[in-house]
């Protein structure tokens, strides 16, 4: 484990797996918060979103995501973050809408009546409200994200831990296996603890 702080290519690929997942986790509520906002706005959206999306992602198998990246992508970075993004997409999307339903109607009319523009109204009002629901989808997405990494980069990259599992599998080398599970179980550990759990702390006493 050591070595992943000492070994510039082991660090390399301890780097480049952390810079995928925070970027699949951000992407993925992004994409959340749009579609959830759009079934805000046009309620009418509702169903397609429960009944069709969030049916096919959550039972779609994650085998066969991995698959089509590579049939798509080939062996890049973009086969990876498309993987991950498609597997944790749906957690986001029900994090998502569960914050935009709670909406007080009052707080949201007070909104309106502080300012007609939809941008800041959306910052100032909107945003605050449904903050505690979307930490908790990055919560869940970011564990996900992480146990799904290896096996994405397994699949569909030439770099990360993924990629170094792979080298250790092909010499037999277990040390490096459970090195690399633990290395990546403290990288969530440290995150967790010292950014995204205060985050839901600061938002829940906020919203108390």
């Amino acid at each position: 484990m050591a070595s992943f702080v000492t070994d510039p290519a082991n660090a390399w690929h301890a780097a480049v797996s952390f810079g995928r997942v925070i970027a699949s986790v951000v992407v993925a509520m992004t994409l959340a918060l749009g579609i959830a906002a759009a079934v805000r706005a046009f309620p009418v959206l509702d169903v397609v979103v429960e009944r069709r999306i969030l049916t096919l992602l959550n039972s779609f198998p994650s085998v066969g995501w991995a698959i089509l990246g590579v049939v798509w992508f080939k062996i890049s970075t973009p086969t990876v973050l498309f993987i991950q993004i498609a597997i944790v997409l749906p957690f986001c999307i029900v994090n998502a809408l569960a914050g935009f339903r709670q909406i007080d109607p009052e707080l949201d009319e007070l909104g309106r009546s502080l300012t007609r523009r939809p941008l800041r109204r959306f910052v100032k009002v909107t945003l605050p409200l449904v903050a505690p629901f979307l930490i908790a989808g990055i919560r869940v997405a970011y564990g996900i994200c992480w146990k799904i990494a290896l096996v994405s980069e397994l699949f569909g990259a030439s770099s990360g831990l993924g990629y170094l599992l792979m080298q250790a599998q092909s010499v037999s080398d277990a040390a490096t296996v459970f090195a690399t599970c633990l290395f990546i179980v403290l990288i969530y550990t440290v995150t967790d603890y010292l950014i995204l759990r205060p985050l839901a702390l600061h938002y829940s006493v906020n919203q108390g």
